[in-house]
């Protein structure tokens, strides 16, 4: 089994690319939702422990948690060192079950996959991308987003032309679904032509 990185920075259309390889029958493992998941379950009473007071009812608050990170890189890193095995346990055993069913490629969707060393749990790797002004108009349309948060967020990301020359395959979101998934289809070619 082919084990696909698939990440890109932020609003280049990684989650979009993500559905498009599962409606291609890819099994997916989000690292996001692993996250979301872990909050409400095993991770909840670490964190209570190591931040208290950012457990409501046994799910962790993530606003209240971020206030506790936000701008201590110190903190920062005493969470990401609870979370990060923990999601990294969670794709450990979601590849097991994928190869187990006899998928022939399993994609882990890693959002910071370079900023995290992830190249070494991947046999290959896919970058989302799309023009500079395409991924600002996307990010700046959420919720809540303003210029200096897409900036902090973009400091901590390694850059996407940076991403562009690690990458195995590339996926342009910029032109619109149809070449993208068009995209998606020949990555899966390309790795399963000729094998059993």
């Amino acid at each position: 089994m082919i084990v696909l990185g698939l990440t890109g920075s932020i609003g280049m259309g990684k989650s979009t690319t993500a559905k498009m390889f599962v409606e291609a029958g890819v099994p997916v493992h989000d690292s996001d939702e692993a996250v979301h998941r872990l909050y409400a379950g095993e991770a909840a009473p670490l964190i209570e422990a190591a931040f208290p007071g950012t457990v409501k009812d046994d799910v962790v608050d993530r606003t209240e948690l971020s206030r506790h990170v936000l701008g201590d890189a110190a903190a920062l890193k005493r969470l990401e060192g609870i979370v990060h095995p923990l999601v990294r346990a969670d794709a450990s055993t979601f590849l097991e079950r994928s190869r187990a069913a006899g998928s022939a490629i399993a994609v882990l969707d890693i959002p910071l996959l370079f900023e995290t060393a992830g190249r070494a749990r991947v046999d290959k790797v896919v970058v989302v991308t799309a023009p500079a002004d395409i991924q600002r108009e996307r990010v700046l349309a959420r919720p809540g987003m303003t210029e200096a948060k897409f900036e902090a967020i973009l400091a901590k990301q390694v850059p996407d032309a940076e991403k562009r020359k690690l990458a195995d395959y590339i996926v342009d979101t910029g032109q619109g679904l149809e070449p993208a998934r068009a995209a998606v289809r020949a990555i899966i070619a390309d790795l399963t032509v000729g094998k059993p």
